[in-house]
C-alpha cells in the first residue's frame, strides 16, 4: 500500500493506493467518524483486481481540514472536491464502493457523469427513506428548525464513547479491534474545531435526504451493475435501505452480513469475496 497527497481544489488531500494504477480503479469513500484507514483490511484483498483508491474528505483524517470561515463544510463541497481529485489523478472510469457519508458524495459523482460508473458497492450506504433508522428523526426535526440548542445536542456524537459504541454496536463480541476507533479518537481531538465542522454536515445532510429521489432516478435510468452489503445489525442506516435498491436496480445483489454499522471492520474477507464473485467473475465471463 502507498500512502499519498495531491491538490484538489485548492486543498491538500491525503489517500492511500493498493494495486497496479493498469488495473480497473475503485474508488472507497468513507463515511463518519473514520477515513481512508477504514479501508485498510480490505485494500489488500483486491489489489490483485483493482487499483483502489482511497482518500480522506475534506476535515477527515489526514487531509486539511481548512478553517470555516474560508471553507463550507457540506456534501456538495465534499463532492466537488473528490471531483477534482478523481481528475488529477486522470482517473475517467471507476468502480464506487460507498458507506456512510460516502454515499451522498458518491452518488452525486454518480449523477454528474455516469458514464464514468463501471458499478457500485454500496455498503451500509444509504439512499432511500426507509433505511433511516430512527435516531434520524430527530434529526429530521432539527433540519426544520435549526436552533443552537439543537445543535448543541450533537456534541455526544463526537464523545470517545460514543465513538467506540459505534464500532462496537452489533458486532459478535471479540470480532472488533480497536485500531479503527482509536483512530478515530484521536483525529477527533487533533483536528481543529472538529465538532463544529461536524455539525455543519449533520446540519446539511438534509440536503442528501432531498436528493434521495434524484439518486434513486439515476439508478433505475443507468441500472449500474451493484452490489448492496448491509450490516445488518446497523441501528442508523437499516436493512430496509439495502433491499431498496432491488426496486430501482432489480438486478441488484443484496447481502446481509451479521454486523453493525462498520462492517468492515468484522467482514472484510467476507466482503472482498462478495466484491470479486460481483464485478470481476463477470469481467473474466465477458474476456472470453
Amino acid at each position: 500500500m502507498l500512502f499519498k497527497r495531491i491538490q484538489a481544489k485548492g486543498v491538500s488531500i491525503f489517500y492511500r493506493t493498493a494495486g497496479d494504477p493498469k488495473k480497473p480503479a475503485l474508488l472507497l469513500l468513507h463515511g463518519f467518524p473514520t477515513a481512508s484507514h477504514y479501508f485498510r483490511q480490505l485494500m489488500p484483498l483486491l489489489a490483485k483486481d483493482f487499483y483502489c483508491i482511497a482518500p480522506d474528505m475534506v476535515g477527515f483524517g489526514q487531509s486539511e481540514s481548512p478553517d470555516r470561515r474560508d471553507y463550507t463544510y457540506s456534501f456538495e463541497n465534499e463532492t466537488a472536491v473528490i471531483a477534482a481529485f478523481l481528475e488529477a489523478l486522470a482517473i475517467d472510469q471507476y468502480y464506487l464502493y460507498v458507506f456512510d457519508y460516502g454515499a451522498p458524495v458518491g452518488f452525486r459523482l454518480a449523477m454528474a457523469a455516469p458514464e464514468k460508473i463501471l458499478g457500485i458497492i454500496s455498503q451500509n450506504g444509504n439512499v432511500y427513506e426507509e433505511g433511516l433508522g430512527s435516531k434520524w428523526q430527530a434529526r429530521k426535526a432539527y433540519w426544520q428548525q435549526p436552533t443552537d440548542e439543537g445543535r448543541a445536542t450533537f456534541a455526544k456524537a463526537y464523545d470517545p464513547k460514543t465513538i467506540k459504541a459505534q464500532y462496537l454496536g452489533g458486532e459478535q463480541p471479540g470480532t472488533v479491534g480497536p485500531d479503527g476507533y482509536c483512530l478515530d479518537i484521536f483525529y477527533r481531538e487533533t483536528i481543529a474545531d472538529f465538532a463544529e465542522k461536524q455539525n455543519d454536515l449533520i446540519l446539511d445532510y438534509r440536503s442528501n435526504v432531498a436528493a434521495y429521489p434524484d439518486f434513486q432516478r439515476y439508478l433505475r435510468d443507468w441500472q449500474p451493475k451493484l452490489l448492496a452489503i448491509w450490516g445488518q445489525n446497523d441501528p442508523s442506516f437499516i436493512w430496509p435501505g439495502a433491499l431498496a435498491f432491488q426496486r430501482d436496480v432489480p438486478t441488484a445483489k443484496v447481502v446481509a452480513l451479521d454486523a453493525g454499522h462498520f462492517a468492515l471492520e468484522s467482514q472484510a474477507q467476507t466482503i472482498a469475496k462478495e466484491i470479486l464473485l460481483t464485478f470481476t467473475e463477470e469481467r473474466k465471463r465477458n474476456a472470453l
